[in-house]
């Protein structure tokens, strides 16, 4: 019997835009000793900047197989006494070394098993988040377990599962750490495996032993792509993007939208918790993104602030009838939702936009997480700033666009823009306290750009006490495929 894919010419990328300009495969593995930097990196700055990207060894044998389905290729910059050295290595899943093996794409569809050429164990391509736990990288796929690398050389150590302790068969792209307790806190959706609504919600200590584990069933089978942690508090917000296995069974997508389908927000409180425990809110049907923080009020409530779109944002999964928005009209904008865990009332309501521009990818000063916060930043999209005739032939298609850095001083509403400039678009930000520095907000931030000019990537570097130009530009001699999330790592911690 042929293999499934065996009709398709898999000598060359498919001709579609997620494949072309920017976005075609970067498909390299090596290291730098010493980028070229312009500018000045700061002393004071000593640890590594991991992030992934979905970055395809081999052509799919899914022709218009999404941007994000590609394996995980983790980059490291190392920056020590002012230079940056870059290394790169392939996440080593059972999906890149059978297919290496094969010379041809193996995995079928987008999360749909039954569209592949083989049957695989764990199907993880590792290409959503990288975190570090406990010695090692974690490089994560909200469909499996995570996979552990050597954070120094990034060697791939295998499957992660915790010392057999991961009770779920999936986990989250975006644990939470705990900066007061040390605490890794975690959850599962599809948690017994495809199409089924189960989630498990657990906390792993600091030694690396679970607790809190809490089994709980969503009102939907749908995407919980992130999820929120306060002092007392989890919550998951559901994207209605929906599963439906039969569909998969046909050789569907794993997911569809579901304009019928509200945003909910389950809330469990996150110590002792019981399965009864869990409240499902509901709000109108919308498309929920990233997290930057959620905490509580000294009156109780609970204060979440979450990235949300009245669009579709995965427009390449449409609804039943193929409906789909134009990718040019999406917008996300931070918005808070005040939350009373006491009330009965089950509805969602009167949220306030903190920022009305085009904006995603929140972060924050990780050391305030899960507790009150001032200073959020992220990627802006600034449209008079950018030359779009000279990107446009350039750009490849499938990732959101954003132009520019923002810092939000969220108790002033003060906006601060870096922009890179006119054929620059940039990826998510990381920031990096400053050495000895105890404010919030103290350091500098740093992200991989774009330079549709050279067709190179380039790191720029910002102090976060003047954000809006470049203290240091750091350059690439090649172009990395943008990516989705990545970590700071301090040298003292990596210790």
């Amino acid at each position: 019997m042929a293999l499934k894919g065996t009709d398709i010419d898999l000598t060359h990328f498919p001709n579609r835009p997620q494949f072309a300009g920017f976005m075609k495969p970067c498909r390299v593995e090596g290291e730098t000793s010493q980028l070229e930097v312009y500018g000045t990196v700061p002393s004071d700055i000593d640890g590594t900047f991991f992030r992934v990207m979905p970055d395809p060894q081999l052509p799919p044998f899914i022709e218009n197989d999404p941007w994000f389905n590609g394996d995980g290729n983790v980059s490291a910059f190392s920056i020590q006494n002012g230079k940056v050295s870059f290394r790169q290595r392939f996440v080593r899943t059972e999906k890149f070394i059978r297919e290496r093996d094969a010379g041809r794409a193996l995995l079928g569809k987008y999360r749909n098993k039954f569209t592949d050429a083989v049957e695989f164990k764990v199907r993880s391509t590792a290409n959503t988040n990288v975190v570090y736990f406990n010695g090692n990288l974690l490089a994560l796929k909200e469909d499996s377990p995570p996979y552990a690398m050597d954070p120094n050389i990034l060697e791939t150590r295998g499957l992660y599962t915790f010392d057999g302790q991961l009770p779920s068969m999936t986990f989250t792209a975006h644990p939470k750490f705990d900066p007061k307790t040390g605490e890794m806190i975690c959850f599962g959706y599809e948690a017994k495996g495809d199409g089924t609504p189960d989630v498990c919600y657990y906390t792993i200590g600091p030694d690396g032993q679970f607790k809190d584990v809490v089994w709980l069933t969503a009102p939907v089978v749908a995407m919980i792509h992130d999820f929120a942690v306060t002092e007392n508090w989890v919550l998951f917000p559901i994207i209605p993007q929906v599963c439906d296995i039969e569909r998969m069974k046909q050789g569907g997508e794993h997911w569809q939208w579901s304009p019928e389908t509200p945003f909910y927000v389950g809330i469990l409180p996150r110590r002792r918790a019981k399965s009864t425990d869990v409240k499902w809110l509901r709000y109108h049907n919308s498309f929920p993104g990233h997290v930057a923080n959620a905490y509580e009020e000294p009156s109780g409530k609970i204060i979440l602030d979450i990235g949300l779109s009245e669009q579709n944002v995965f427009f390449w999964w449409p609804d039943a009838q193929g409906n789909a928005p134009e990718p040019s009209s999406i917008e996300s904008r931070l918005t808070r939702f005040t939350i009373d865990p006491t009330s009965t009332d089950l509805t969602l309501s009167n949220p306030q936009v903190l920022q009305t521009n085009n904006s995603e990818f929140y972060r924050i000063d990780d050391r305030f997480a899960t507790q009150p916060y001032r200073h959020c930043y992220f990627d802006l999209m600034v449209p008079d700033r950018t030359d779009f005739a000279q990107v446009m032939p350039k750009l490849g298609g499938g990732y959101p666009l954003y132009n520019s850095l923002a810092h939000l001083d969220i108790s002033t509403g003060e906006l601060e823009v870096y922009s890179p400039g006119e054929t620059h678009m940039v990826q998510e930000p990381v920031f990096v306290p400053r050495k000895g520095a105890a404010t919030e907000g103290d350091g500098y931030v740093i992200a991989l750009v774009n330079n549709y000019s050279t067709m190179l990537s380039e790191l720029h570097l910002l102090d976060t006490r003047d954000f809006t130009k470049a203290q240091a530009v750091i350059l690439l001699p090649l172009k990395l495929r943008p990516g989705l999330h990545g970590t700071w790592v301090d040298r003292e911690d990596m210790q």
